[in-house]
């Protein structure tokens, strides 16, 4: 009787343990599914870092820090700020950063050795502040930022009102390492660009008087582009050896000046026109409204500005500087120096 008994209760135990896992297979399934979907969503999550290159220059560096500061501000997405310096400056930028509301950020400094420019750039009394090591940084960006497939790239004396993730969404096209915000591309810029004699065909940086210029077979009334907002495919960049291509073409304009005297002034802009001729993809034209430091009284109009996602003020009159125009959307984003170096100069002061 009680081998019995024994065998009964086993066999209970046996049915009661495949009931159970039985019960347990369809009762927590789900949950198993749901810990399996946040297992496959995390390293999307990491991939989602947002690289953004912006540079800081000993005597512009407020600019920078308004630039973060509005990216950071208007933005929910994992953004990494790359800040590139010279050795001297990156101190006073970190210390900027950690002792103000812009603490919480991800950033890595990093340097920008101007050796590199040895030989490559002609000097240009006109306008000195072009020649600034600086505004060669986008030219060497692979060597700059390592493990990140796609970049974007902003100049410093921009503000940005949108969200930087729409920027980093833009599509390149196959075969193309960056996108440009076209010259021609947004009627409402038109009657700016004639009111202050603006060029925006290659015309206006390239000299067509130079053999070696007429010989790329580029159309003079060809479409400019302005390469202060960037978004690049560092693996393209590599792939077509980019960097070598500009430091080419710098070369060439100390040999023989095929651009740097003419009127677009700027000696970063002419090899990039050259090296991406017909080989760029477009930037959103919302996402780079430019020329506001062209002239210190050619106004757009609020409602247009308030529309647009990013603000540019190339040229020579800057917001943090007097005369200047629309300093006020500017000023909503500066920290001031907590080390006092950098001040606002403005009508009063």
């Amino acid at each position: 009787f009680s081998f019995v008994s024994v065998n009964q209760i086993l066999l209970l135990l046996l049915v009661l343990t495949v009931c159970a896992i039985l019960y347990n297979k369809v009762h927590q399934a789900p949950s198993a599914l749901k810990n399996e979907t946040v297992d496959l969503e995390s390293p999307e999550e990491m991939e989602e870092e947002i690289p953004v290159v912006i540079c800081a220059a000993a005597g512009r560096m407020g600019a920078a820090v308004a630039a973060i500061s509005s990216i950071y501000s208007n933005t929910e997405a994992n953004v990494l700020f790359y800040i590139v310096g010279l050795k001297t400056a990156i101190p006073h930028i970190r210390k900027w950063i950690e002792n103000s509301k812009l603490k919480e950020i991800k950033f890595k400094a990093v340097e920008f050795n101007p050796m590199v420019l040895r030989g490559k750039i002609r000097q240009d009394a006109s306008r000195p502040e072009l020649l600034q090591p600086l505004n060669f940084v986008r030219f060497y960006l692979p060597l700059l930022i390592q493990k990140h497939e796609k970049v974007i790239y902003l100049d410093d004396d921009i503000i940005v009102q949108g969200d930087i993730q729409e920027l980093y969404d833009t599509k390149l096209a196959p075969g193309h390492a960056a996108a440009f915000s076209d010259d021609c591309d947004l009627p409402s810029t038109h009657e700016m660009v004639r009111s202050v004699g603006m060029q925006n065909t290659y015309m206006g940086f390239l000299d067509y008087r130079k053999q070696a210029i007429r010989d790329l077979g580029i159309s003079p009334s060809t479409c400019s582009f302005n390469p202060g907002v960037i978004i690049a495919n560092m693996t393209e960049w590599k792939h077509q050896r980019i960097t070598k291509q500009l430091e080419k073409w710098m070369q060439r304009n100390v040999e023989e000046n095929l651009y740097s005297s003419t009127l677009g002034g700027g000696v970063a802009t002419p090899p990039m026109l050259i090296v991406f001729h017909g080989k760029h993809s477009t930037i959103n034209p919302m996402w780079h409204i430019r020329h506001l430091g062209w002239s210190p009284d050619t106004r757009y109009s609020e409602h247009f500005l308030q529309e647009a996602k990013l603000l540019h003020w190339n040229g020579r009159y800057k917001p943090w500087d007097y005369p200047s125009v629309h300093t006020e959307l500017w000023e909503n984003w500066f920290i001031p120096d907590p080390s006092g170096k950098f001040k606002l100069t403005r009508a009063d002061s």
